[in-house]
C-alpha cells in the first residue's frame, strides 16, 4: 500500500453534551473520513498522544476509538509505522452472486489471472462431492483464476463445469462467471454452500502475495439448474483479512 509520508489529521467535532460516549465519536469521525475519503488505504493515523493532546481526550477513550476500527477491519497497527488505513473487506450476503459481481457492485475494480483451464472427469479430481451426482467418468473441466481488486489478490477459485459449457480463456479473465453460463442458457436456481476455514500452503500463499501462515475463509459451492442439473462445483479460498460473510437468521 501506498503510505503518505506524514501523517494525517482527521477533522474530528466532538459533543460532550451528547448521550453518544465520546469514543464512538471519534471512530464514527474516523470512519466517515475513509468512506468519504480523506483517508485513503495505506494513510497513517495521527499518534494517540497528538490525537488525545488536539481534541482534549484522555489516552483510553482514544485508544478505545482505534481499537473499534481495528476490530472492524478499517485500520490496523504495524510497528514502526503506527496506525494505517486498510482496505475495506469484502462483505458478502449469503446470496448467489459471484465475486466478480459483488465486487463491481461495492465500487472495487476486479481484474482475474486464469491459472487454468483443462479436461478432468470427478474420479481424477476427487471431487468426492459429486458422488451420486455425475458417473466418476463425467467429462468435467476445471477453471481455476486469481481474483484481485484494486491490484490487491483477494481469492483462489477452482471451478468444476460440465464440459457442455464453452469457456473461452479471455472471457474468463474479463467477465463473471455467472454471467458467462447464463449467456449460454443456465438457468441457475438453487446452490448449496459450506463455508470453512484453513491456513494457504506454500503455493496459495504466493498467489495471494501474503506471508504464512496465512489463515483463509474456504467455501465450497454446488450450482443446479431449474431441471436439478449440475452446473458448477466451486472450491475458493479467500483471504480472512479481506473476506467477510453475512447470514440473517430468523427466530
Amino acid at each position: 500500500m501506498a503510505t503518505r509520508s506524514d501523517a494525517v489529521q482527521v477533522d474530528v467535532r466532538l459533543d460532550r453534551s451528547s448521550p453518544v460516549p465520546l469514543y464512538h465519536q471519534l471512530a464514527q469521525a474516523i470512519e466517515g473520513a475513509i468512506e468519504e475519503g480523506s483517508l485513503q488505504p495505506g494513510d497513517r493515523l495521527e499518534n494517540e498522544l497528538s490525537l488525545i493532546e488536539r481534541l482534549g481526550l484522555a489516552r483510553p477513550t482514544a485508544r478505545q476509538a482505534i481499537q473499534e476500527l481495528v476490530r472492524k477491519g478499517l485500520l490496523v497497527r504495524r510497528r514502526g509505522l503506527g496506525t494505517q488505513v486498510v482496505r475495506p473487506a469484502i462483505h458478502r450476503d449469503v446470496r448467489l452472486t459471484s465475486l466478480h459481481e459483488d465486487l463491481a457492485r461495492s465500487g472495487r475494480a476486479p481484474v482475474t489471472r486464469l491459472l487454468s483451464h483443462e479436461e478432468c472427469t470427478p474420479a481424477s479430481a476427487r471431487l468426492h462431492a459429486l458422488t451420486g451426482i455425475l458417473p466418476a467418468d463425467e467429462p468435467l473441466q476445471m477453471v481455476r483464476r486469481l481474483r484481485s481488486a484494486d491490484g490487491e489478490p483477494l481469492a483462489i477459485m477452482t471451478n468444476y463445469l460440465p464440459a457442455r459449457f464453452q469457456l473461452d480463456d479471455v472471457a474468463l479473465a474479463d467477465r463473471s462467471l455467472y454471467d458467462l453460463l447464463r449467456d449460454q442458457g443456465a438457468q441457475i436456481a438453487i446452490a448449496h454452500q459450506t463455508i470453512g476455514a484453513r491456513l494457504a500452503d506454500a503455493e496459495e500463499a504466493g498467489l495471494l502475495e501474503q506471508q504464512r501462515p496465512l489463515a483463509c475463509v474456504t467455501a465450497e459451492r454446488i450450482v443446479y439448474d431449474d431441471a436439478g442439473a449440475l452446473v458448477e462445483l466451486g472450491r475458493h479460498l479467500y483471504r480472512s483479512d479481506r473476506y467477510t460473510v453475512s447470514t440473517s437468521l430468523v427466530i
